[in-house]
């Protein structure tokens, strides 16, 4: 009996070892949403909503060369974007070779505008275009996951460097901070 329950023992514990790789393993398939480091971004047209180009359209990423660029593509906008953005924009303040621009996924461009207007102007938001892209699935080179709800890219010298994609809910103060620290990767 003693060694029956000696082998449930060792059987118990590696089942649990085995689950806790598994589990592990789950946590490790990180969202994947965008380009990946390495890629060369695509040029794609968005609609200038507070930008130098407010009212039309323009390729921000065309605009931006080689630059180092911060990209942000949300599908909501609530404080954690609005956070992020401001952070981005106070970054751009120390360091003017530095771009950002924000793209706002919708199907709803006409009612996003006065959005983005007003909550640029209420957050004082200068050096971040806040821009539109028609449509929830945004720039088809981009692959942007479906389940993302932010996707923040930086590239340098038309190359990826740092790929932030988040689940709703998980752009918080920690995403927030790492997503800022890394500019540091774009900056020569």
């Amino acid at each position: 009996m003693r060694t029956y329950f000696g082998w449930a023992t060792a059987l118990g514990s590696l089942a649990l070892v085995g689950l806790a790789f598994v589990s592990g393993a789950r946590a490790a398939e990180a969202l994947q949403s965008g380009l990946k480091p390495g890629d060369a971004p695509a040029a794609f047209t968005v609609q200038d909503c507070t930008g130098p180009a407010a009212g039309t359209s323009l390729c921000y990423r065309c605009r931006y060369g080689a630059k180092p660029v911060v990209a942000v593509f949300t599908r909501k906008l609530d404080d954690s974007v609005t956070s992020l953005v401001k952070q981005v924009d106070a970054k751009i303040d120390e360091n003017k070779q530095m771009k950002a621009f924000v793209v706002y996924l919708t199907d709803d461009p006409d009612k996003a505008e006065p959005q983005l207007k007003a909550l640029a102007k209420k957050n004082h938001i200068k050096n971040v275009p806040l821009t539109i892209f028609d449509g929830l699935i945004g720039p088809p080179d981009y692959k942007l996951s479906k389940n993302a709800e932010v996707t923040v890219l930086m590239w340098n010298q038309s190359e990826v460097k740092v790929n932030h994609a988040l689940e709703q809910g998980k752009l918080d103060k920690q995403s927030i901070k790492e997503i800022v620290s890394d500019t540091s990767k774009i900056l020569n």
